[in-house]
């Protein structure tokens, strides 16, 4: 999985529906994840400025190199599950559960136990997951349950719900399935939830550091985001390798249980306890992974997947971080060719060469001097200016404008607007969901009424979803402890993205000495797993549509929707004939054309 912006699912505005600012991530531009419909929504992705990268989503993207499977290609199913797992006397007793449903606001909240190693189910260890549910609108008319993933790894599918997501959803859908969502093991409202952050080491206090223009060796020379000399590299190696030791200190114990592997396990359990035969799933970006490798291990138990924001499989991370910046420089050009188109007036430039220059202008000023912010002590240097940049290429219709006004202040010295934008790019999961608390400020209902032992209490849990993306990428994903193979292909990626392409490699070293789980890269292998539905966007720098058709072409009866377009992920933020196709899929098992464009 990749460290790109995935997106996770933010409900944001989707088929000309308000909705809250969006999540990553699904939706989001900094896994998001942003994503939106006719209007879209709002949709960044996280961005660990520490690293100077743009985390994309899964792979996106990045997450999405959690996808492997077994070594050998011999797929996940065979080695790590059996045809029943409920029938395992060890895991009996969690497939046996019933959720209890209490009201949370408008929607229903419950928790679900799940082992915290398959392994060894009896030691007493468990993961407890929060899970919500916005019930079918015709209730008489009920298929089931609709369960989503927005994004990440790390975005909540509770906030989702809590603000708005369900607008994400056809009215089709909304109406024959309740829409659950959950946190995922590790995840927000989790317990035990992943902490790799000290208490000394708050996030703000790390993009302080960072937007002053200062390395965190304490001189004032800002960290590039192509680090060339031995020195830089040194120090460059020096942060990742502290990120990995602080998070071993802190959450050591439940570290090699946080993988796609094991989460997709979990969503069986959630399966029977929500009382399906069978699985009805949509995953945004890096939840794409988390859905194909379900597939792989319960293919028999799938009624309908829909994958929109693909994550290849058969990638590793450093194609992945390739791919990833060829597509997110692909966008920045995009944003050049159609500013006018978008924005029109408030476009940075006359021309398409003219918004370029600009950006490279200020890749280059940032690089020697700091934008000021005003009232503050804040310095938008090379890094901030990058992830600004990046975060809106996940929603145009809804990013494009505030990021042209930035870049026009920033050409005038004033940085002020890209650091918002950089700010909030932070707060959002790959689906564009915002975890910065505004979802369950007080006085929200959905928040304030939710029973406290359901985890729904008045006060939201803490983001974790930087510590989780890093930590799932990495348990996810071999990768070498080399370090030259890291500086090979950060080169690279250098030469054929630019900045897009080299913070991506930045961004993985932090596994260079991380424990990693059994999934290797490979191409789907799933035997008897009915017709899956894949979405992709042409336009998509999250996860490039490349890996939508990979995607679709690996999995047995895969079928391909096309949305030409910009942006990451299509459904719930492009238009009527998506919403559509998918909605008919989930509701009426009705296949997709080959070759079905929107």
């Amino acid at each position: 999985m990749q460290r790109f912006p995935w997106s996770s699912r933010n409900p944001g505005r989707r088929e000309g529906r308000a909705a809250p600012a969006d999540r990553p991530t699904i939706a989001s531009a900094v896994r998001s994840v942003g994503r939106t419909p006719d209007t879209p929504g709002a949709r960044a992705r996280r961005t660990p400025r520490r690293r100077g990268a743009l985390v994309l989503a899964l792979t996106a993207l990045g997450a999405v190199q959690l996808v492997g499977c077994s070594s050998g290609g011999s797929g996940v199913r065979a080695s790590h599950a059996t045809a029943e797992p409920a029938d395992q006397p060890a895991l009996r007793a969690f497939y046996q559960q019933k959720l209890t449903w209490s009201h949370c606001g408008k929607l229903q909240c419950a928790t679900l136990t799940v082992p915290m190693d398959y392994a060894h189910p009896h030691n007493g260890r468990t993961f407890i997951l929060p899970v919500i549910k916005s019930a079918a609108t015709d209730p008489g008319r009920r298929i089931g349950s609709l369960v989503f993933d927005p994004g990440g790894p790390g975005a909540s599918g509770v906030a989702t719900l809590k603000s708005d997501g369900v607008a994400s959803f056809g009215a089709a859908a909304r109406a024959r399935f309740d829409i659950v969502g959950f946190d995922p093991r590790g995840v927000a409202g989790s317990k035990p939830a992943l902490d790799c952050t000290a208490p000394d080491d708050a996030e703000d206090q790390a993009h302080t550091t960072d937007q002053a223009g200062q390395s965190e060796s304490g001189t004032d020379a800002p960290q590039p985001l192509y680090p060339r000399t031995d020195a830089e590299r040194r120090a460059a190696l020096a942060d990742a390798d502290r990120t990995a030791a602080q998070c071993r200190a802190r959450s050591d114990e439940i570290l090699p249980h946080i993988g796609t592997l094991d989460a997709a396990r979990d969503m069986d359990v959630l399966r029977a306890a929500l009382g399906d035969d069978q699985l009805t799933y949509l995953g945004w970006s890096y939840g794409t992974y988390l859905g194909t490798v379900y597939a792989e291990q319960f293919p028999h138990r799938v009624r309908a997947l829909v994958l929109d924001g693909a994550v290849d499989p058969s990638q590793g991370w450093a194609q992945q971080a390739l791919s990833s910046g060829r597509a997110f420089r692909k966008a920045v050009d995009d944003y050049a060719d159609k500013c006018a188109q978008v924005v029109g007036d408030s476009c940075p430039a006359d021309t398409p060469d003219g918004v370029r220059t600009l950006i490279a202008d200020l890749f280059a000023t940032t690089a020697r001097t700091p934008l000021p912010v005003k009232d503050g002590t804040e310095r938008v240097d090379q890094t901030t200016l990058q992830s600004a940049i990046t975060a809106s290429m996940y929603t145009p219709e809804a990013q494009w404008q505030d990021l042209s006004e930035a870049l026009s202040a920033a050409r005038e010295g004033d940085g002020t607007k890209l650091a918002a934008i950089a700010n909030h790019g932070a707060s959002l999961q790959d689906d564009g969901s915002d975890t910065s608390g505004a979802t369950d400020a007080p006085g929200d209902a959905a928040a304030s009424d939710a029973p406290a032992d359901h985890g729904a209490a008045a006060t939201s849990p803490r983001d974790n979803s930087t510590d989780i993306l890093t930590a799932v990428n990495c348990v996810d994903t071999p990768h070498p402890r080399d370090p030259q193979a890291y500086w090979d292909v950060l080169d690279r990626a250098h030469r054929e993205s630019g900045v897009y392409g080299a913070s991506n490699v930045l961004s993985e070293l932090t596994c260079r000495n991380w424990p990693s789980g059994p999934l290797t890269p490979h191409r789907v292998k799933a035997d008897g797993l009915p017709p899956v539905l894949v979405v992709g966007t042409t336009g998509d720098a999250a996860t490039p549509y490349d890996n939508a058709r990979s995607l679709a072409a690996q999995l047995p009866g895969g079928m391909l929707l096309t949305y030409e377009g910009m942006g990451h992920t299509a459904y719930g933020r492009s238009n009527r004939c998506v919403t559509d196709a998918v909605d008919g899929y989930l509701v009426d098992l009705k296949p997709v054309r080959p070759g079905a464009t929107c």
